[in-house]
């Protein structure tokens, strides 16, 4: 399989990050013909005040319906260039209509512009990183609560979104529903992104011996504080045995891979850590 990464540099104005998806999305088409592209968490509306957010998050149709701008933009994506489209994650409008909070959702369609496979982001980013710069997730989305795992072209494939690369259990249990590949869309900070991004990927990978693609944002937006800050890149896919196959680095851009996917089913029966588990 071939694994496109689309790196962006999202600001809070959603139009044209539609714009500079479509154009990163047909730009990597056209050079390298990808099977499968993957775009990052939130680049729909990334920084701005909580009522942009808002005004740039839409409710999600059920599969066979007529959806939002995001929800249409991804689909045509798919459908017009044959592909099948992670499309990173976006803000839906949660429900019930009453609620004034988003979720962090990804979306995954394959070529023909079909919805298969739908995850809400568990684990949000409440935290103070180290240079003092404090983040709070939980004061505009509401946590998922269920484990997805999407067919992809005959790949079972985990889904989960940036702070969830932290929590071990998670994938865990994604390793336990036999996934080959596991699909992460991040926003990391450049803080923790230099600190932890390269060694939680390939941990991941190792732990759950599956191929783990996992695409993030760059470059710099505006919180709703008027604060600047800076999201890491770095967007990486790293194999069942923990090896780097493609990483790229703090530019706007795409990279593409090719998965060996019988490297999956190689790596488990050499170490059985599935079998040998005592623990859980």
């Amino acid at each position: 399989m071939r694994v496109a990464l689309i790196q962006m540099a999202p600001s809070a104005d959603r139009s044209a990050n539609i714009l500079q998806a479509q154009r990163l999305v047909s730009e990597a088409v056209h050079a390298e013909k990808p099977d499968l592209v993957v775009l990052p968490e939130i680049w729909s509306c990334l920084g701005g005040s909580t009522e942009t957010k808002r005004a740039s998050a839409e409710g999600l149709p059920r599969p066979s319906d007529k959806g939002g701008v995001l929800y249409e933009a991804l689909r045509a994506m798919a459908r017009e260039h044959k592909i099948w489209v992670h499309g990173g994650s976006i803000g839906e409008l949660a429900t019930p209509a009453s609620s004034d909070k988003l979720a962090n959702t990804s979306l995954v369609f394959n070529p023909d512009g079909e919805e298969c496979g739908r995850y809400r982001k568990i684990h949000l980013f409440d935290v103070v990183t180290p240079n003092g710069e404090g983040y709070r997730e939980s004061d505009n989305y509401v946590p998922g609560e269920t484990v997805e795992v999407v067919d992809i072209d005959g790949v079972p494939t985990g889904l989960a979104i940036c702070y969830d690369l932290r929590f071990s259990e998670l994938f865990l249990a994604l390793r336990a529903a036999d996934v080959e590949m596991i699909i992460l869309p991040a926003a990391f900070t450049q803080q923790t992104g230099e600190a932890h991004w390269d060694i939680l990927v390939r941990a991941r990978a190792i732990e759950t011996q599956a191929w783990v693609v996992a695409c993030g944002t760059t470059g710099w937006h505006v919180d709703g504080q008027g604060n600047r800050r800076q999201t890491y890149g770095h967007s990486m896919i790293v194999s069942p045995w923990g090896d780097v196959v493609l990483q790229l680095g703090s530019e706007e851009g795409w990279g593409v891979a090719e998965l060996d996917l019988d490297e999956v089913q190689q790596v488990r029966q050499r170490m059985q850590v599935q079998a040998n588990r005592r623990l859980i």
